[in-house]
């Protein structure tokens, strides 16, 4: 849904992250994040062409932990975040392409263990900056919209 050229999402959609071969992943929105965050796990730092980049594992589906996506990544930035228990750890931060309905736009997004979360990636202000507007009350509605495209004949 759109209006004033902004999309309209609820509090909980469903992303694509195609360089990261990862499809229909359900996300939380997080207006009070600055940054995205996703969950990995064994995080390797290596050079590839001599820029230092990042492998790690990702598991798409929460419900499913024995599916595991590995994927590497060129490292964009490393930086301090505060987590939202107040500890401020060190991030390797990747920059990728998300797609959200019929939208594609590069995301920034730190790498980090949110294992003891129930959802695997928050999506926060930065990536949506000058582009969303949040109905909190709703859910899905970009991702619904793209499930009604592929439904008409």
């Amino acid at each position: 849904m759109k209006t004033n050229d902004k999309i309209i999402i609820g509090r909980l959609e469903s992303i694509s992250l195609p360089d990261l071969a990862i499809d229909d992943l359900q996300v939380r929105i997080d207006t009070g994040a600055q940054t995205s965050s996703l969950h990995v796990d064994n995080i390797k730092k290596f050079h590839k062409n001599g820029k230092p980049c990042v492998k790690f594992d990702i598991h798409p589906d929460i419900h499913n932990v024995s599916s595991i996506v590995p994927c590497s990544a060129y490292i964009y930035d490393i930086r301090r975040i505060k987590s939202s228990n107040g500890s401020t750890e060190q991030r390797y931060v990747i920059k990728t392409t998300m797609i959200l309905g019929e939208n594609t736009w590069p995301i920034e997004i730190t790498l980090t263990d949110r294992s003891d979360m129930s959802y695997l990636m928050l999506l926060g202000r930065e990536a949506m900056k000058e582009r969303i507007l949040v109905d909190p009350s709703k859910v899905f509605l970009e991702s619904r919209l793209e499930k009604k495209a592929d439904l008409k004949p």
